[in-house]
């Protein structure tokens, strides 16, 4: 059975944003929490001593236990698992009167195939899989996928692939939202233009998707200020968010949110960056924050760090270092400190 999502964060938030009435507050945080679909036992994350040192990895059973938590906080507006995880929680009562959205992921194309122990998926050119059956997913909104390679066969073949996962979440009762991730492999487009024609894939492929097939909102990677700001204002009935990418530095994760906002995004997604952190409730506080205006991103490295400070937790970098962007996207609008 479907869980309800009508009274949720996510709902009255997507409804604001689509309605033209994006305020403070309504920037939809996720948590993205479906990384055992792209490999084995190192998805769960680090495993850490009451020191916050490293010390193994998480069982399946310590990772549940982590989206327990963040649900439980009620700071994050969806939580994204594998349909395996989200049954699982489903059926221990962790969304039950919650105001966190459910959300599961739809397919697992090859180039997410990454965190597999002596695996090469990721040297080869994207292939769709989709494991996932729409009629028994707990959660009402699905992610699905797909990555464009700038080859006509290939880019067909996922295509066509989208428009069957469309009309099995459609005869399942499911919504879902689409995830567009930047080519794995050289396709002939400099770094420059990359932007632009992942962009245009996107514009071309909506173009043919009536009201009932198109995705509640797109979760793309971040390419730049000019590129986001390009396709949030390109078609106000497409919401635009961002996907988290590498682990990276705290300013990255906290930057990434600004600009993102900045731009014209009105959603954050992040994986790795969430699950790779020292305290996952202390960044996504700031993440908040962040997102609200209510600090900068350097303010907000600074507070998490002295979050970990008072806890006595180890962080994993100094905190001069944690307040570096590493990024390229990030450089070219980085906020001031």
């Amino acid at each position: 059975m479907l869980l309800s999502h009508a009274h949720t964060r996510y709902a009255a938030k997507i409804a604001r944003i689509r309605a033209g009435d994006y305020r403070r507050g309504d920037f939809i945080l996720a948590d993205a929490k479906d990384a055992d679909l792209s490999g084995g036992v190192m998805i769960t994350g680090p495993r850490r001593d009451a020191a916050g040192r490293i010390t193994g990895y998480r069982s399946r059973a310590e990772f549940l236990a982590r989206m327990r938590a963040l649900i439980d906080q009620d700071v994050i507006d969806i939580m994204l698992a594998s349909a395996s995880n989200i049954e699982a929680l489903a059926e221990d009562g962790a969304f039950d009167g919650s105001a966190v959205m459910p959300a599961f992921r739809g397919n697992e194309a090859t180039d997410m195939w990454g965190i597999i122990r002596h695996g090469r998926y990721r040297s080869f050119a994207s292939h769709p899989y989709r494991g996932a059956d729409m009629s028994l997913a707990r959660a009402p909104l699905g992610l699905y996928s797909l990555t464009f390679q700038n080859d006509a066969a290939r880019d067909a073949a996922t295509l066509e692939a989208y428009a069957a996962f469309r009309a099995d979440t459609r005869k399942a009762g499911v919504m879902h939202f689409l995830e567009v991730f930047n080519p794995n492999l050289d396709i002939g487009v400099p770094p420059d233009g990359l932007g632009a024609y992942v962009n245009d894939c996107i514009l071309r492929a909506m173009g043919s998707l009536t009201r009932a097939e198109r995705p509640e909102f797109l979760k793309i990677a971040y390419n730049g200020p000019a590129a986001l700001e390009e396709l949030a204002g390109h078609d106000p009935s497409l919401v635009v968010g961002v996907l988290g990418g590498g682990s990276g530095t705290h300013r990255d994760t906290l930057e990434l949110v600004a600009q993102t906002e900045r731009f014209g995004g009105r959603l954050a997604l992040f994986g790795r960056k969430i699950n790779a952190s020292e305290d996952q409730l202390a960044l996504i506080r700031w993440m908040r924050l962040v997102a609200d205006g209510e600090a900068t991103p350097a303010q907000a490295v600074r507070g998490y760090h002295a979050d970990l400070a008072r806890q006595n937790l180890i962080a994993d970098r100094d905190l001069d270092t944690d307040l570096h962007i590493t990024e390229d996207a990030l450089k070219l609008a980085a906020t001031a400190d």
